[in-house]
């Protein structure tokens, strides 16, 4: 039997991201994001209705949260749900449900271009074939030299900053 876990949300988010490290360094950001509905109640009038999701970014994506997130900025994210079991302070056992970030967009106006994804980290090399006039590599990891990944993807499908042309 096949089974889906994809969420995928546009919000604001509700406060800076908290970051923390794990045991072994590997950095964790964590944020609430609020999405809202607007719906005519009996009477007629507009409402406005406010869900908050727990969003968790590990590693790479955990970083971009850190330096391009903060409190009020739109964000589109897509991850998985997660729920988890722990025990609290007095030892009463606990569940979170949360979404474990996997891609992220940044929608607020000066960011509204940057594309994230934890399968496509971008790096930039500088060449050094004109040394009077550098230009920018842009090398994506999991290519070969011939600049296909494993599926047979093509690393031109990419916009010279490194944006994925088509991203969704």
């Amino acid at each position: 039997m096949a089974s889906l876990n994809k969420v995928m949300l546009i919000g604001n988010l509700g406060k800076d991201p908290e970051i923390r490290q794990t045991t072994t360094g590997l950095c964790v950001a964590t944020f609430s994001l609020a999405t809202s509905e607007k719906y005519k109640n009996k009477s007629g009038e507009w409402e406005e209705k406010t869900e908050w999701h727990r969003v968790t970014y590990w590693a790479k994506m955990a970083e971009i949260a850190r330096d391009y997130l903060s409190k009020g900025k739109t964000v589109y994210v897509e991850g998985r749900l997660q729920t988890r079991k722990w025990q609290d302070s007095s030892g009463n056992d606990r569940n979170t449900t949360e979404i474990v970030g996997e891609k992220m967009q940044l929608l607020s106006a000066k960011e509204s271009a940057d594309y994230y994804s934890s399968n496509a980290e971008i790096e930039v090399e500088r060449s050094t074939d004109n040394a009077q006039n550098p230009s920018h590599q842009y090398v994506q990891d999991g290519y070969d030299k011939d600049g296909y990944d494993k599926d047979g993807y093509d690393r031109n499908e990419y916009d010279r900053d490194g944006k994925p042309k088509y991203p969704f």
